[in-house]
């Protein structure tokens, strides 16, 4: 299988980085100084759970460049730039590609298969720490390495499925097939969306939310709201979900933030309406209040008849 990663950040880089080093077939998708960098020097990975790895011979192209069919391609862009994209993906894909997003905004798979019609499109998630520490070099923390992918409903992929599913486990990424992805993806969604939407309401890394105070009792809280909208739109998440995000928090490292904190930050685009905004939206649909969403939304701009 030939695999493409459409946005070689910390999460898609990742992904390559370890597949092409375990010899299966990787062409990055980039752009800017950071493509240039890894057109020039290869991709750098500094890993807590592989080591200093430097790939120099690692394919790297911007999307006008790469003119393949794709077996496999992950689509880990930030959720503000997936509209950019659906042309490369008509472009590259055929009726045998397998595409599956990893972006952390919930219900990516289900948009992008509304406008790739009669393509193979999967709903996924990732779980790992990593961000862009230089052009062209990706530092990946903890031992966190795990993706989640699957369909919704039955599917005759299966064979296609468990294959990728054996080429990240030979490369040291712990693979699920998921049974029940709508399930799985918005479990992680609990997580990540509250995470980012306190780092950000009170500007401060994880380490603040692993100890006693109002960044953790803000972050348990959204965590709440977040499982009882989940809840109310039908999906049957775990008991003890809450106590699980506080053990995923408290493994983190202290300094630790969200992209979208990270973004936010720097002033520029951010996936602030898909991890905050939008949760307010779909608690309206299902009539869940959500006052501390609301809050946070609030206090980064977003306003609606109801709020």
């Amino acid at each position: 299988m030939n695999y493409v990663i459409l946005g070689a950040g910390g999460t898609g880089a990742c992904i390559g980085g370890f597949l092409a080093a375990s010899g299966k077939d990787v062409t990055l998708i980039a752009r800017g100084q950071h493509l240039q960098a890894l057109k020039k020097n290869g991709l750098i990975l500094h890993s807590d759970k592989k080591g200093e790895i430097h790939l120099k011979n690692i394919k790297a192209m911007d999307t006008e460049e790469y003119k393949s069919k794709a077996d496999v391609i992950f689509v880990s862009v930030k959720g503000y730039s997936l509209q950019e994209v659906i042309p490369f993906l008509k472009k590259v894909s055929d009726r045998h590609t397998i595409i599956i997003p990893i972006l952390n905004i919930y219900g990516t798979g289900k948009l992008l298969a509304a406008q790739l019609p009669g393509k193979n499109v999967l709903e996924g998630c990732i779980y790992i720490v990593a961000w862009v520490s230089a052009p062209g070099e990706i530092t990946q923390r903890g031992n966190i390495f795990r993706v989640v992918y699957g369909t919704r409903g039955e599917s005759s992929l299966r064979t296609q499925l468990d294959q990728i599913a054996t080429d990240l486990l030979t490369a040291g990424i712990a693979p699920v097939v998921s049974q029940n992805i709508a399930e799985d993806t918005y479990r992680k969604f609990t997580f990540v969306s509250p995470m980012a939407a306190a780092g950000a309401y009170y500007d401060v890394p994880a380490g603040k939310m692993q100890e006693r105070g109002k960044e953790c009792d803000l972050f348990c809280a959204l965590v709440d709201e977040a499982i009882k909208v989940g809840e109310a739109m039908g999906l049957k998440l775990d008991d003890g979900l809450r106590e699980k995000n506080v053990d995923i928090m408290n493994a983190l490292t202290p300094e630790t933030t969200a992209s979208m904190q990270k973004d936010l930050k720097k002033g520029g685009k951010s996936e602030i309406d898909g991890l905050v905004f939008e949760v307010v939206r779909m608690a309206e649909k299902v009539n869940i209040p959500v006052p501390c969403y609301k809050k946070v939304a609030k206090k980064f701009g977003f306003a609606n008849k109801n709020s």
